[in-house]
């Protein structure tokens, strides 16, 4: 499904991101991890267009994608979450999720001050699919909440489903755990394999070792923004270079 080849970022003098390539099959769950500061997040924003790559390709499916903003990746079935919360506070929480099916409404200006029936429709089933994705990502109790009631791990879960609510091919979750407790982060994994399951391939960038190991289908390690290793949660456990990478020690 993406292909990446050869990507670099250089911020001034910085290399942040030095010539990683990889392959992400169609309907796997893959990881990204590191230690702070290797690159994991800048990866991230160039492959969704928040940030131009200095050199390489990124392709999605076949076609080129590098460089492009990330509402045409949107389009084409790209969606995100971002390691701050990124939710509407000042809206209800339906209304944060309806927020991600904008490209799929109906928003001409004339049609929309007419309020006329095709828009009210519209409107309404919107609505419908939004609580129906909150309920599948486990918070279906606060669709009638505003955001700004809703606790921090319920508020992780929002974003998650606002994402859904693209209808993504391809879901990129940075950071999906951060700052949960023990038993928020266990649901977030059982709500990753349950999104994979419907035909959603996700790709993660995790501190959270135990959720990564436990999910992923094959996982990328990155050191200093370059490629160290890549593998199975078995062939990368096992890694002298990584466990280097991560512990200091030596190889």
């Amino acid at each position: 499904m993406l292909t990446v080849d050869k990507l670099c970022k250089t911020f001034g003098g910085v290399k942040a991101v030095q010539g990683v390539s990889f392959t992400i099959e169609a309907g796997t769950i893959y990881a990204v991890i590191g230690p702070n500061g290797a690159g994991k997040t800048t990866l991230f924003n160039l492959i969704s267009g928040v940030y131009t790559a200095t050199e390489g390709e990124v392709r999605l499916h076949d076609e080129v994608i590098t460089n492009k903003r990330p509402e045409e990746l949107a389009r084409r079935g790209m969606s995100r979450t971002f390691q701050n919360l990124q939710v509407c506070m000042n809206m209800s929480a339906v209304e944060n999720v309806m927020v991600g099916a904008h490209l799929r409404l109906n928003s001409g200006l004339i049609a929309g001050m007419l309020r006329l029936p095709g828009v009210g429709r519209a409107d309404k089933t919107c609505h419908d699919e939004a609580a129906a994705l909150m309920a599948f990502v486990g918070v279906g109790q606060y669709v009638t909440a505003h955001a700004s009631q809703m606790p921090y791990g319920a508020l992780k879960r929002l974003e998650i489903a606002r994402a859904l609510a693209a209808r993504p091919k391809l879901l990129l979750l940075d950071e999906p755990a951060a700052g949960l407790n023990h038993t928020e982060t266990g649901e977030i994994g059982v709500l990753i394999r349950k999104v994979a399951a419907g035909g959603v391939t996700v790709v993660l960038v995790e501190h959270d070792m135990k959720l990564v190991m436990n999910l992923s289908d094959r996982i990328l390690v990155l050191n200093h923004g370059s490629k160290l290793a890549e593998g199975t949660a078995a062939e990368v456990r096992a890694n002298p270079a990584v466990i280097s990478a991560y512990l200091g020690a030596s190889v």
